[in-house]
């Protein structure tokens, strides 16, 4: 290295005493998981190995970046095998074969005639002490040498600024040793290592400038080295510490590191809520779920927060969204209340309600290195005004879930603040929370920005509605009443003002001189969000959600396909999102359309599989079936809206812990005879829930490990009411089952397929009669499971043959529409 500078690491290298040369590790245990997904290798799908510290972004061919948080290290992983007496060089990117991910681990497995290397990776729990390891498993049947070339980048992650390429150093120790990536900025350096190896290019100052990778060179012997790990180890440059003792601690520190982190996620879920159904892929994705939302802790200096998203950067600093963003937290809230894990949504309540600002406007978003740069000039902070009506709903939410009054108390100004925020930024006077304070939803907008989105104002009336409810626990009635009005004024005026009868559909927004912008959208969704309001005309826009206008088969496109701007490959304005996707389930199952909302909820679930394993991507195209190109491909809320939709949703589960009280309104495919969901969180306890079908009726059984106030009602059962039952350990309630339930298929088409799946466009019941209206492609055939729930049940519009209705759409072009209707 020319004698520039030198980084205090570096200079640690050369006073400290010395430290004897990283030995590979010997291979240490690692316990199967019934989670494990083992798929072939789909060379340019992502993954993601992500934890509280750092992460490892990549694609399945092997390649990756690895990130200490918040700087990414080094990136562009490519390996290179020299056999003994077989002289031709072999990329084992082309040879990875087969991927492994579980919640502690992901393996790439490379496979060629006369080796195996197993590329492991995982991250660490804790930062005692700081690093991130890749190990390789090696086994040939002849010694070989393994040449790792990696790119050094030393990025501090957007929009912090940096340094240029950085330089690497290698320092050697005997007959091996460790390179330095020094920066500018005597501060920021990394050390990267591999035990035995040696270096590669090393061009002397005196050459010609040109840009070389980073290469480990590594003999192995078949005969000495097959039961050995060989870790990549990285770790940060920490001033006036030898690199050396860092690698060697961190090196000695592996399989300490990887037993925690195991650990971690074997009894993950021994209080978390999982469900036990006749469908074991859906129990597995809803576990999945949780762990991806998980993984996007993130520890910031003496804080935890919740990241947005995971993607490789490429040559960027911007790995996706991997910062913090308040929209996204407070939706995927909901999820970590329903699963129970009230720990982590106090972490992120706790990480906005330090960045309100004094107004009482909560944050947008924030990097991962805000506080490198100026970041309260930079306009990204509170950008959008979503987040502050959001607070207030999920603040409640989190009180009746948990039961934690305290927690409202010691942060009830900050809820406070929020209110009032909304309440004094309505710039037009009609009592709505507008835009005129950031973005709603949408950044951009052919026909021009919104000035009142429905999806801003909707909010605004669950917040004042949740507000109502804070206010009395905390006795101040001149604000509960204040709210409660407020909430009642703006749900008339989200009938007078947003509804169109023209085209009995919902306004996208409304423009600063009334008028309306009448875009069909499926925003109007967010109103159902709480449980507590419903736009009252809303049976034809649902209508219209399910058909493919705007229903594709693997999710729901945020604007109509008729909209004179559709384009499908949009952010905003015709695209795919999971988290819509999970808004209009939850609006279905509640407004009683329960086929069509498990058919969005089962895209979702079955995206879990489908790009990075375990993971469900951001969005994706609403013409052809594959994700946006930009698309963060592990991102959190759309993890969440396979949770909320199942456990609000299809199970109907609703909380009023601070009363007692759990509301469950089932919705089983009617396939399913029976579903336990296990650690049911209930305040401080946890309860197992039990559905079971005898006859015509459902039973609800919840039981606890010890006697628990319970009142378990269905969902007709008036909200807000002390529960006067005595402690018990067991309760049952009874349900009555609707005399006829149908089936539908489920599971995503083929990679680039476009819409071709049966729709369930409308369901209505009444007291004796069940209306269902589908579409399918014309000339199609379709068998669905019935179950009888009463005899006598005639069928008009279908065949019904024991236990399945056999249904003929007419030829034709596109999708053609059959009612059927079931009456007793």
């Amino acid at each position: 290295m020319p004698a520039l500078y030198l980084s205090a690491f570096a200079v640690a290298a050369q006073t400290n005493s010395p430290v004897a040369a990283l030995q590979p590790i010997p291979r240490f245990a690692l316990h199967p998981d019934p989670l494990t997904i083992a798929a072939a290798v789909q060379p340019s799908h992502p993954f993601t190995v992500a934890g509280p510290y750092g992460a490892i972004f990549g694609e399945q061919s092997g390649t990756l970046e690895a990130w200490l948080y918040p700087v990414k290290i080094l990136s562009r992983l490519n390996i290179i095998a020299e056999i003994a007496d077989y002289p031709v060089p072999i990329h084992l990117g082309e040879h990875a074969t087969a991927i492994e991910v579980s919640p502690s681990m992901t393996t790439i497995t490379y496979s060629h005639a006369a080796f195996t290397v197993k590329q492991r990776m995982f991250a660490a729990r804790t930062a005692d002490p700081a690093g991130m390891a890749i190990l390789f498993e090696i086994a040939a049947v002849r010694p070989m040498v393994l040449t790792f070339q990696l790119q050094p980048d030393m990025l501090r992650m957007w929009p912090a600024p940096n340094f240029g390429p950085p330089d690497p150093e290698w320092v050697k120790q005997n007959e091996s040793g460790y390179y330095i990536l020094h920066t500018t900025d005597p501060a920021v350096s990394a050390a990267v290592a591999m035990p035995r190896a040696r270096p590669g290019t090393l061009p002397p100052y005196q050459e010609r400038p040109k840009t070389y990778p980073v290469e480990l060179k590594l003999s192995f012997d078949p005969k000495t080295d097959s039961d050995l790990f060989f870790p990549l180890l990285i770790v940060g440059g920490h001033p006036n510490v030898d690199p050396a003792h860092d690698l060697a601690a961190f090196n000695a520190a592996i399989p300490r590191q990887y037993a925690e982190t195991e650990s971690y996620w074997s009894h993950f879920f021994d209080t978390r809520l999982t469900v036990e159904t006749p469908d074991p892929q859906f129990d597995r994705a809803l576990r999945w779920a949780e762990i991806a939302i998980d993984q996007g802790r993130v520890h910031f200096q003496d804080e935890t927060g919740l990241i947005a998203g995971y993607y490789e950067s490429g040559d960027s600093a911007r790995p996706g969204f991997d910062w913090f963003f308040g929209r996204d937290a407070l939706w995927t809230s909901f999820a970590l209340n329903s699963y129970g894990d009230f720990d982590l949504t106090r972490q992120a309540l706790d990480f906005l309600i330090r960045r309100q600002r004094s107004d009482g406007k909560i944050m947008h978003e924030y990097s991962q290195a805000a506080d490198l740069v100026d970041w309260k000039s930079l306009p990204y902070f509170y950008a959008a005004a979503d987040a502050t009506p959001l607070f207030v709903m999920a603040m409640e939410d989190y009180v009746n879930t948990s039961g934690r009054v305290d927690y409202l108390q010691n942060h009830w100004d900050a809820v406070r603040s929020a209110w009032r925020f909304t309440r004094s930024h309505d710039s037009d006077g009609d009592g709505i929370y507008d835009n005129s304070e950031g973005t709603g939803w949408v950044e951009s907008w052919p026909p021009g920005m919104p000035h009142q989105e429905i999806y801003l104002a909707a909010l605004d009336q669950q917040a004042a509605d949740s507000m109502s409810r804070l206010a009395v626990l905390m006795q101040d009635s001149a604000l509960a009443d204040a709210a409660r009005r407020k909430a009642a004024e703006i749900r008339a005026q989200l009938e007078s003002i947003y509804y169109q009868p023209s085209t009995h559909f919902y306004a996208f927004s409304r423009n600063a001189g009334g008028s309306l912008d009448p875009t069909a959208t499926i925003f109007p969704s967010v109103a159902w969000w709480s449980g507590r309001l419903a736009l009252a005309r809303a049976d034809d826009m649902l209508d219209r959600w399910a058909s493919s206008e705007f229903s594709t088969d693997w999710g729901i496109r945020d604007v109509s396909e008729q909209t004179p701007f559709f384009d499908p490959i949009s952010y905003h304005q015709g695209s795919v999102w999971p988290l819509f996707t999970g808004w209009v389930s939850l609006a279905e199952y509640r407004a009683g359309r329960s086929l069509a909302g498990y058919r969005h909820l089962m895209q979702n679930a079955d995206l879990t599989w489908t790009q990075d394993p375990g993971a469900v991507t951001e969005l994706l195209s609403g013409e052809f079936f594959q994700p946006l190109g930009r698309s963060s491909s592990h991102q959190i809320w759309s993890s969440a809206m396979v949770v909320i939709p199942a456990l609000r949703g299809m199970f109907g589960l609703d909380w009023d812990a601070l009363h007692h009280t759990l509301r469950v309104a089932p919705r089983l495919p009617a396939a399913w005879d029976r579903a336990l969901l296990r650690n049911v969180p209930f305040g401080g306890a946890r309860v197992d829930l039990q559905f079971t079908r005898e006859g015509g009726r459902l039973i609800a059984r919840a039981q606890s490990s010890v006697p628990v106030v319970l009142c378990l009602t269905d969902e007709a059962a008036p909200h807000d009411r002390d529960c006067h039952s005595p402690a018990a350990v067991e309760r049952t309630l009874e349900l009555p089952l609707p005399p006829v339930e149908v089936g539908i298929p489920h599971g995503l088409p083929a990679a680039g397929s476009r819409t071709g799946q049966l729709h369930v466009v409308s369901q209505r019941s009444s007291a004796n009669r069940l209306d269902l209206r589908l579409a399918a492609p014309a000339g199609g055939s379709y068998d669905l499971p019935v179950r009888l729930n009463r005899p006598g049940v005639r069928v008009a519009g279908a065949q019904l043959t024991g236990s399945l209705l056999h249904m003929q759409f007419p030829a034709g072009r596109g999708y053609q529409h059959v009612t059927v209707s079931l009456s007793w």
